[in-house]
């Protein structure tokens, strides 16, 4: 009896064992899974304006898409499929949410959804095949994207250009944010909203107008207001002209004296032309009044002439 009693106490503890052990394996197991879960979850990344210097380094496939694009909403399940291989695979893939991120919608010129990139340390193509898990496998695989023209280094995302115009983008999706704000928070009209906007346009470009203006004559000032003697010269010069203009004036007070004398000259020589041809016992005084009466008639008639 006694060795029953061992016998199955044996038994029951084996049993525990045995199931603590399978308890702590079937733990395990679900570990493992949900690593690998997570994983497989985090081999789809995300790229936002603040990270997309990442994908300039390796090889990377992105995908830019929207929410609304019933287009982007039927590649999401093969892009995620997709994504799983690029481990094994030694790709990125990455995909770009263009509502949200409007600076990388302007960097690579994002025209039509969805809009899929292949990148090769910096060096950017556009995707332009079916877009099935296979097609993207065997063009990575394969090495398709080498018979692609890569886009223009004016024209890389990375460019001067292209860095202005995610900006450009950043400042429309700022200034719709700040609209919907006025009219939908604020209570305030949409033709209110665009009249600001208008004088807010308005009044930055003169400001930055003028800062253009003076930074251009700060860099870059006029040389003769530079130099030292300019004003020296300017007085010189300002003096010249007036002593030119004294003496014109001088000269024009001289002519008008000449004219002057030439016509006192010529009205002596009609007295005497006269007195000579008057007749005998004709006084000085009656010849002196017709002289004059002459000269007034003859002044007469030339203001009525002009």
């Amino acid at each position: 009896m006694a060795c029953l009693l061992a016998v199955s106490s044996m038994s029951s503890s084996m049993f525990s064992f045995i199931k603590r052990r399978s308890s702590w394996i079937l733990c395990l197991f679900l570990l493992i899974h949900v690593s690998t879960s997570s994983a497989k979850l985090d081999s789809l990344r995300e790229v936002t304006d603040s990270s997309w210097e990442e994908i300039l380094s390796g090889e990377w496939m992105i995908e830019f898409y929207a929410p609304w694009c019933p287009a982007c909403q039927q590649l999401q399940t093969v892009w995620k499929d997709f994504a799983d291989w690029g481990d094994d695979m030694g790709v990125n893939i990455a995909k770009v949410d263009v509502t949200e991120q409007p600076g990388l919608s302007g960097r690579f010129i994002i025209t039509s959804l969805p809009t899929i990139y292949h990148c090769k340390d910096g060096v950017f193509r556009k995707y332009q095949g079916a877009r099935t898990k296979e097609d993207f496998l065997s063009f990575v695989d394969e090495q398709k994207w080498k018979s692609i023209e890569p886009i223009s280094s004016w024209f890389g995302p990375s460019s001067f250009l292209m860095n202005s115009m995610s900006a450009l983008f950043k400042l429309s999706m700022f200034i719709r944010r700040c609209h919907n704000y006025m009219t939908d928070h604020l209570g305030i009209p949409v033709w209110g909203s665009y009249v600001i906007f208008g004088l807010a346009t308005l009044f930055s470009g003169l400001a930055l107008g003028l800062l253009l203006v003076f930074i251009a004559d700060f860099a870059f000032p006029s040389r003769r207001f530079s130099s030292s003697d300019y004003y020296q010269k300017k007085q010189t010069l300002e003096q010249a002209r007036l002593i030119q203009r004294q003496e014109d004036e001088h000269e024009a007070d001289g002519e008008e004296e000449e004219d002057e004398d030439e016509e006192d000259e010529e009205q002596d020589e009609v007295w005497r032309r006269r007195r000579r041809g008057s007749p005998e016992g004709l006084p000085d005084e009656a010849l002196r009044k017709r002289v004059v009466g002459t000269r007034e008639q003859q002044d007469d008639e030339e203001d009525d002439d002009s």
